[in-house]
């Protein structure tokens, strides 16, 4: 078979065929690369603690944890079932050690009782006790039963990019709306740009000090929802001081029985 030789004409057609596809190639990368530019551009402060609190939270949380409360003079362990109907309901009861079992925290939209069988009494929380700490531990009332919202209480904005951990951050701060309850001044959020998982949540008091940071460990995969399973709670005030909740057998998003969030409940062994 007799290959002809390509002429001048065809050369310079074809070469600048070529060229306007290479043209258009790279007209269409930059076009990506401006829109999804745009796109994280678009990304706000509000729309990634949205899904930080969706991703750790979801419509219902129930399950069994283990909160460690460390000091530099003691240790103790409390084992915990957890139910969560969030944003209104809320119910806590520690399963172990003996000495502490059947303690109990219920919360049904602003309101908060406390179980305590050894009195057999109910003792409701007044609103000013809502940032005293729970059973002894870096945690607060406000943190275990999920009374303030991150989403409705503040403002966000997206304050910079940090590298944590060999990975960019976005930092989220979130300031208190001038009506809402709250009594931090301001918490900044750490939140991994690439998959918008939670690394480490800063509180700070009216005056611009650092009172406690939570921080994120160890990330499993249950089902479609991948967690941090390790939240790690460190005052500022105190060094030595630390607590943790393990995630034992979270569950998410499954219907909770109404009959949970009641001081029946409540005082039920």
């Amino acid at each position: 078979m007799r290959i002809r030789p390509t002429s001048p004409n065809g050369a310079r057609f074809a070469w600048s065929s070529i060229r306007r596809h290479l043209f258009g190639i790279l007209a269409a990368l930059t076009l990506l690369g401006s829109s999804l530019s745009t796109l994280g551009q678009e990304l706000s402060g509000k729309d990634i603690v949205e899904q930080v609190e969706k991703r750790l939270w979801g419509k219902t949380m129930q399950g069994e944890y283990e909160m460690r409360i460390t000091t530099p003079r003691w240790e103790r362990r409390l084992e915990l079932r957890v139910w969560m109907d969030r944003p209104t309901r809320s119910f806590i009861r520690i399963a172990a050690p003996a000495k502490e079992a059947g303690i109990g925290s219920l919360r049904i939209g602003a309101e908060m009782w406390n179980y305590l069988p050894s009195i057999e009494r109910i003792v409701k929380i007044p609103p000013t006790m809502m940032l005293q700490p729970w059973m002894g531990s870096d945690f607060t009332n406000d943190d275990l039963v999920k009374e303030s919202s991150m989403i409705d209480d503040y403002t966000h904005r997206v304050s910079g990019v940090e590298t944590i951990e060999g990975t960019e951050a976005y930092l989220v701060e979130l300031t208190p709306k001038p009506e809402s309850a709250v009594v931090w001044g301001k918490v900044l959020y750490a939140v991994r740009k690439h998959d918008l998982m939670p690394l480490r949540t800063q509180y700070f008091d009216e005056r611009g000090g650092l009172v406690r940071t939570l921080t994120f460990y160890e990330v499993k995969v249950y089902g479609a929802r991948t967690v941090p399973t390790l939240w790690e709670m460190r005052p500022s005030a105190k060094p030595g001081n630390v607590t943790t909740i393990h995630f034992k057998s979270p569950v998410w998003d499954r219907p909770i029985d109404p009959e949970v969030f009641t001081q029946r409940n409540l005082q039920s062994k």
